[in-house]
């Protein structure tokens, strides 16, 4: 149940830090955080690792630096809140790796089913708290998304006018927009259940790999996340990957083959 305080407030911030930016600084900053702590719990806590697997650390700490790091003409400095977030952030992450390592190894899937319930209570709680305070401030009334079609919003719209002719009346316009939003909420929903979906079943990899294998190199190899983010983005969306990212790919590569042997 724990887990699910700490889960929860740890992706707020995540995405809260990212929101504030730049993601090119304060992803690899949580990311590297989230590995640190639970590496520091287990070294203290008394991990035996060989020898071989504290330059691994080493290698693979910079692999999610230069792998998250996306270099910029325009890059802005972060600022404090951000950088606070994003250390916040990867310390809960990093706990929450810490308080599932301490359960029980009978203990099945209990651990992540009730890391989900708290989660999910949380977070529904707050869209509902976030939700009646908007509706109080009148920030979301009824009429506005009809009151930008209509050009009364701001400055004068399109279908304020006359529609040209054989252009689509305004009517025809307005069952066309409602149309389009009632599918992107379709394709939104499809998209959020898959990625719920992909969600649960890393989350029980983690936990095989936390039961069969240690906190320390699980942890680590977990904060690599973004090595695989990197190579779908260039393999489906064919986005170029940057030098310095190819050589946190090979640094990567290198760090858990390093790990695999300890």
């Amino acid at each position: 149940a724990l887990s699910g305080v700490t889960g929860a407030a740890a992706i707020a911030l995540l995405y809260a830090c990212l929101a504030i930016g730049p993601m090119s600084i304060l992803s690899p900053l949580t990311a590297v955080t989230s590995a640190i702590v639970p590496l520091t719990w287990g070294l203290v806590t008394g991990s035996q690792l060989g020898v071989i697997a504290y330059p691994a650390f080493a290698l693979a700490l910079v692999a999610v630096v230069l792998v998250g790091f996306v270099p910029s003409k325009e890059a802005v400095r972060p600022t404090l809140a951000g950088l606070t977030m994003a250390t916040i952030s990867g310390i809960l992450i990093g706990a929450f790796y810490i308080l599932i390592d301490q359960t029980p190894d009978d203990s099945g899937l209990v651990p992540l089913v009730a890391n989900r319930v708290v989660n999910a209570s949380i977070m529904i709680t707050l869209i509902v708290v976030m939700a009646v305070v908007a509706a109080r401030r009148h920030v979301r009334s009824a009429d506005a998304p009809l009151a930008v079609l209509d050009g009364t919003h701001g400055a004068p719209h399109a279908l304020a006018g006359s529609p040209a002719p054989g252009a689509p009346g305004r009517d025809g316009l307005l069952r066309a927009s409602a149309a389009a939003l009632r599918g992107g909420w379709r394709g939104g929903l499809l998209l959020a259940i898959g990625c719920g979906v992909l969600d649960a079943i890393a989350n029980v990899i983690v936990l095989i790999g936390l039961r069969v294998g240690d906190l320390t190199v699980v942890s680590v190899l977990t904060a690599l996340y973004p090595a695989g983010t990197i190579l779908l983005a260039a393999l489906v969306l064919r986005e170029r990957i940057a030098t310095l990212q190819w050589v946190g790919l090979a640094l990567a590569l290198a760090a858990s083959a390093m790990l695999a042997a300890a």
